[in-house]
């Protein structure tokens, strides 16, 4: 863990994985987990991925995102052919229109994919 700072903010930066910048921001996909919910306002979407690690990614999307929200995830990474399927994220928090996801489950194909291309970034997020 290390501190950061952020004007008039002090918080800890507890990730396990470091969130890389990609050079070029990428589309995906997003669809709300299957929720039985009465009169639910249906969350779905484009959105631009901007940082994105093992375990996560910070996405900006016109999609209306909560913290809590379960969802699902098709990640158009660079020069791949086929998108990357997160089946279940987690919105962890949002402010406007960004939002953090938590990847709660991976395949192990699509987490090799998101390693190999993870492994051919080297751009570190501030």
């Amino acid at each position: 863990m290390k501190a950061a700072t952020m004007p008039n903010e002090l918080f800890l930066d507890i990730r396990e994985h470091a969130r890389m910048r990609v050079p070029v921001p990428f589309s995906c996909a997003l669809a709300e987990k299957a929720r039985p919910r009465w009169f639910a306002k249906k969350r779905a979407g484009l959105g631009v991925v901007y940082d994105v690690s093992l375990k996560g990614a910070r996405v900006t999307s016109e999609a209306p995102m909560n913290p809590g929200d379960q969802v699902t995830v098709l990640l158009r990474l660079p020069k791949q052919v086929a998108p990357l399927a997160v089946e279940r994220a987690t919105v962890r928090w949002a402010k406007d229109q960004t939002f953090g996801l938590e990847f709660m489950h991976l395949t192990s194909t699509a987490a090799t994919r998101l390693k190999r291309f993870l492994s051919l970034q080297d751009h570190p997020a501030v």
